[in-house]
C-alpha cells in the first residue's frame, strides 16, 4: 500500500470536533501502537483561522486579528482526508510526539510552539490557502 500521509501533508478532518479543519501530518504510524492498535497520524490544526485584514486597519488591529489558534491531535487515518499539498515547516517535526499527549503541560507547551510557527508562516504570507477556512 502506498504512504498517504507523509510528514508535511495537508489533510482535512472529516469526523469529530475539529471536522472541516486542515491539519498538517507531523507523524504518521500505518501499523499503530500497543496503546492504540489502529493505524494513526498525530496532526497540528488550525482551530481558529485568522480573520479577514485590510488596509485602513491599524497595526494593533491587524496583529490581533492575525492570530491563529492551534491544535494537536492523534487521528484515525479513516478520519482523515489527504490533498495535494504539503507544507515544510521543519519545526513541527521536533515539537510533538507520542509522550507528548501524556501530560497536559507538555500539551500545553507544543501548542505554544506550533502557535509560533504557525503565526510567523501566516504573517510571512506562505502557503495562504492553509489558513482560510474550507467554508466561510
Amino acid at each position: 500500500m502506498v504512504k498517504v500521509y507523509k510528514p508535511g501533508k495537508v489533510a482535512i478532518v472529516l469526523q469529530g470536533r475539529q471536522a472541516g479543519k486542515k491539519v498538517v501530518v507531523i507523524k504518521q504510524l500505518d501499523e499503530g501502537t500497543k496503546e492504540i492498535p489502529f493505524p494513526h497520524a498525530i496532526v497540528a490544526g488550525v482551530e481558529r483561522y485568522p480573520r479577514k485584514v485590510t488596509r485602513r486597519m491599524g497595526q494593533k488591529k491587524v496583529a490581533h486579528r492575525s492570530k491563529v489558534k492551534p491544535f494537536i491531535k492523534i487521528i484515525n487515518y479513516s478520519h482523515l482526508f489527504p490533498t495535494r499539498y504539503a507544507l515544510e515547516l521543519e519545526g513541527l517535526k521536533n515539537s510533538v510526539s507520542a509522550d507528548t499527549f501524556k501530560e497536559p503541560s507538555q500539551r500545553e507547551a507544543a501548542k505554544k510552539t506550533i502557535k509560533k510557527l504557525l503565526e510567523d508562516r501566516y504573517t510571512s504570507g506562505k502557503n495562504k490557502w492553509f489558513f482560510q477556512p474550507l467554508r466561510f
